[in-house]
Protein backbone atom coordinates (compact mmCIF):
# COMPACT_ATOMS: atom_id res chain seq x y z
CA UNK A 1 0.00 0.00 0.00
CA UNK A 2 1.29 3.45 -0.89
CA UNK A 3 1.71 6.08 1.69
CA UNK A 4 0.32 9.60 0.99
CA UNK A 5 3.09 12.10 0.66
CA UNK A 6 3.28 14.78 3.35
CA UNK A 7 3.07 18.10 1.54
CA UNK A 8 3.48 20.10 4.75
CA UNK A 9 7.24 19.69 4.70
CA UNK A 10 7.42 20.59 1.00
CA UNK A 11 5.45 23.81 1.54
CA UNK A 12 7.50 24.71 4.61
CA UNK A 13 10.70 24.26 2.62
CA UNK A 14 9.29 26.28 -0.26
CA UNK A 15 8.16 29.13 2.01
CA UNK A 16 11.49 29.22 3.84
CA UNK A 17 13.26 29.44 0.47
CA UNK A 18 11.32 32.66 -0.27
CA UNK A 19 11.16 34.49 3.05
CA UNK A 20 8.92 37.51 3.51
CA UNK A 21 10.36 40.40 5.47
CA UNK A 22 7.50 41.65 7.64
CA UNK A 23 9.64 44.56 8.78
CA UNK A 24 9.15 46.07 5.31
CA UNK A 25 5.38 45.99 5.80
CA UNK A 26 5.78 47.71 9.16
CA UNK A 27 8.12 50.31 7.67
CA UNK A 28 5.64 50.91 4.86
CA UNK A 29 2.81 51.39 7.33
CA UNK A 30 4.90 53.82 9.37
CA UNK A 31 5.84 55.78 6.24
CA UNK A 32 2.20 55.95 5.17
CA UNK A 33 1.14 57.11 8.63
CA UNK A 34 3.84 59.82 8.61
CA UNK A 35 2.70 61.12 5.22
CA UNK A 36 -0.93 61.08 6.36
CA UNK A 37 0.02 63.03 9.48
CA UNK A 38 1.83 65.67 7.43
CA UNK A 39 -1.07 65.98 4.97
CA UNK A 40 -3.51 66.29 7.87
CA UNK A 41 -1.40 69.08 9.35
CA UNK A 42 -1.45 70.95 6.03
CA UNK A 43 -5.24 70.57 5.77
CA UNK A 44 -5.85 71.62 9.38
CA UNK A 45 -3.60 74.68 9.06
CA UNK A 46 -5.46 75.72 5.92
CA UNK A 47 -8.82 75.19 7.62
CA UNK A 48 -7.71 77.30 10.59
CA UNK A 49 -6.49 80.14 8.36
CA UNK A 50 -9.66 80.02 6.25
CA UNK A 51 -11.84 80.11 9.35
CA UNK A 52 -9.93 83.07 10.78
CA UNK A 53 -10.24 84.90 7.47
CA UNK A 54 -13.97 84.18 7.22
CA UNK A 55 -14.53 85.37 10.77
CA UNK A 56 -12.60 88.58 10.18
CA UNK A 57 -14.54 89.20 6.97
CA UNK A 58 -17.88 88.64 8.71
CA UNK A 59 -16.99 90.97 11.61
CA UNK A 60 -15.89 93.68 9.20
CA UNK A 61 -19.09 93.33 7.18
CA UNK A 62 -21.24 93.50 10.32
CA UNK A 63 -19.47 96.63 11.56
CA UNK A 64 -20.05 98.31 8.20
CA UNK A 65 -23.72 97.29 8.32
CA UNK A 66 -24.01 99.10 11.65
CA UNK A 67 -23.12 102.34 9.89
CA UNK A 68 -25.65 101.53 7.18
CA UNK A 69 -28.43 100.96 9.73
CA UNK A 70 -28.04 104.31 11.50
CA UNK A 71 -30.76 106.91 11.06
CA UNK A 72 -29.98 109.60 8.50
CA UNK A 73 -31.19 113.21 8.21
CA UNK A 74 -31.71 113.28 4.45
CA UNK A 75 -33.02 110.58 2.09
CA UNK A 76 -29.95 111.09 -0.10
CA UNK A 77 -27.78 110.09 2.89
CA UNK A 78 -29.33 106.60 2.78
CA UNK A 79 -28.36 106.23 -0.87
CA UNK A 80 -24.84 107.43 -0.12
CA UNK A 81 -24.51 105.06 2.87
CA UNK A 82 -25.71 102.15 0.73
CA UNK A 83 -23.31 103.09 -2.06
CA UNK A 84 -20.40 103.33 0.43
CA UNK A 85 -21.35 99.96 1.92
CA UNK A 86 -21.50 98.32 -1.52
CA UNK A 87 -18.11 99.77 -2.49
CA UNK A 88 -16.50 98.68 0.79
CA UNK A 89 -18.07 95.23 0.47
CA UNK A 90 -16.75 94.79 -3.06
CA UNK A 91 -13.27 95.88 -1.97
CA UNK A 92 -13.34 93.52 1.03
CA UNK A 93 -14.52 90.68 -1.19
CA UNK A 94 -11.64 91.17 -3.61
CA UNK A 95 -9.09 91.30 -0.78
CA UNK A 96 -10.51 88.27 1.01
CA UNK A 97 -10.84 86.18 -2.13
CA UNK A 98 -7.20 86.92 -2.89
CA UNK A 99 -6.29 85.83 0.64
CA UNK A 100 -8.29 82.60 0.20
CA UNK A 101 -6.46 82.00 -3.09
CA UNK A 102 -3.11 82.40 -1.30
CA UNK A 103 -4.16 79.85 1.31
CA UNK A 104 -5.20 77.41 -1.42
CA UNK A 105 -1.97 78.00 -3.34
CA UNK A 106 0.09 77.30 -0.21
CA UNK A 107 -1.85 74.09 0.48
CA UNK A 108 -1.35 72.96 -3.10
CA UNK A 109 2.39 73.62 -3.00
CA UNK A 110 2.86 71.86 0.34
CA UNK A 111 0.81 68.88 -0.82
CA UNK A 112 2.81 68.52 -4.02
CA UNK A 113 6.07 68.72 -2.07
CA UNK A 114 4.88 66.05 0.37
CA UNK A 115 3.69 63.75 -2.41
CA UNK A 116 6.94 64.13 -4.35
CA UNK A 117 8.98 63.38 -1.24
CA UNK A 118 6.81 60.36 -0.43
CA UNK A 119 7.06 59.09 -4.01
CA UNK A 120 10.83 59.45 -4.03
CA UNK A 121 11.11 57.61 -0.72
CA UNK A 122 8.76 54.86 -1.89
CA UNK A 123 10.66 54.34 -5.14
CA UNK A 124 13.96 54.12 -3.28
CA UNK A 125 12.49 51.58 -0.86
CA UNK A 126 10.98 49.59 -3.72
CA UNK A 127 14.29 49.50 -5.58
CA UNK A 128 16.04 48.30 -2.45
CA UNK A 129 13.39 45.61 -1.87
CA UNK A 130 13.64 44.41 -5.48
CA UNK A 131 17.43 44.13 -5.22
CA UNK A 132 17.13 42.18 -1.98
CA UNK A 133 14.40 39.90 -3.36
CA UNK A 134 16.43 39.25 -6.51
CA UNK A 135 19.47 38.33 -4.46
CA UNK A 136 17.41 36.04 -2.23
CA UNK A 137 15.67 34.39 -5.19
CA UNK A 138 18.99 33.84 -6.95
CA UNK A 139 20.47 32.32 -3.81
CA UNK A 140 17.41 30.09 -3.34
CA UNK A 141 17.55 28.98 -7.00
CA UNK A 142 21.25 28.14 -6.68
CA UNK A 143 20.53 26.24 -3.48
CA UNK A 144 17.69 24.30 -5.13
CA UNK A 145 19.86 23.53 -8.17
CA UNK A 146 22.72 22.33 -5.97
CA UNK A 147 20.37 20.18 -3.87
CA UNK A 148 18.83 18.62 -6.99
CA UNK A 149 22.23 17.43 -8.26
Amino acid sequence: MTKTQDYTKIFQDMMSAFPVDTAKFQDGFKSQAAVAEKLSKVALDAAEKSTDLSSKWAKSTLSKMGTLAKTKEEPADYAKALSDFASASAEMAAENLAAFAEIAKKVQMETVELMLAAGKEASEEAAEAVKKATAEATAAAKKATTAAK
